[in-house]
């Protein structure tokens, strides 16, 4: 019989290097408006998207596609469903707030020069996946994992990443020719950035603040 595969040493980070892993997070910002536009590198690219596939995932699913976008007639269809859903979004808020919504810039669709959509192929290892058998949507999650892979490793190459969410799913896949069994799960405004807010543009801008660590910790179980 042959050896069963074992675990080998784990390797151990420096300070150095896990101060960069958490200077990388902290760094990471929803980008706009701030996209340059030069073309992303392709070794760049490749290696972020080595990062995104590297993601842990239910039963080893891999359940994710990534539709790479360049050409500025579909990015201009895309943009057209987002200012719709946009509008929708907008009258949704209070009086008050709707003015300042409308002030925030929410996407970078068409400055951004490359768009890259994250999907979840839901039917990808068969009907029956390994961690899968009691929760379904772990597939969804896998592939959130995905994409904060991609987010992290963009930032460390010097590329911003902006997650579009205010859109109708429907429009933008039928767009994009997705089939039925695959979801879109995340629409990502791409491009060089040499600027950043130093802190997350929405409190920045007034519109919510961070909350407190300590107020989100429990202990042994929900506590109110």
């Amino acid at each position: 019989m042959a050896d069963q595969p074992r675990p080998s040493p784990a390797r151990i980070f420096s300070s150095q290097e896990r101060q960069s892993l958490y200077d990388i997070i902290a760094a990471r910002r929803d980008v706009r408006n701030e996209f340059l536009p030069d073309p992303i590198d392709e070794d760049a690219l490749r290696r972020v998207l080595e990062a995104a596939h590297a993601a842990p995932s239910v039963g080893f699913m891999q359940p994710w596609n990534f539709l790479l976008i360049r050409d500025p007639e579909r990015r201009a269809e895309v943009q057209r469903v987002f200012s719709r859903a946009n509008e929708e979004a907008a009258a949704m808020f209070s009086d008050d707030r709707q003015s300042t919504y409308r002030s925030l810039k929410l996407e970078g669709i068409t400055k951004a020069p490359l768009n890259i959509v994250v999907t979840c192929d839901r039917t990808r290892g068969g009907k029956v996946v390994l961690g899968r058998t009691h929760n379904r949507d772990m597939d969804l999650y896998s592939t959130v994992c995905a994409v904060q892979n991609l987010w992290l490793a963009a930032r460390a190459e010097g590329i911003g990443v902006g997650w579009v969410s205010i859109f109708d799913h429907r429009e933008i896949a039928a767009l994009l020719g997705i089939p039925e069994h695959v979801e879109l799960v995340a629409y990502l405004c791409v491009g060089y950035v040499d600027q950043l807010y130093d802190q997350p543009e929405l409190a920045a801008k007034g519109w919510r603040q961070r909350i407190s660590l300590d107020d989100l910790i429990m202990h042994e179980g929900w506590q109110d």
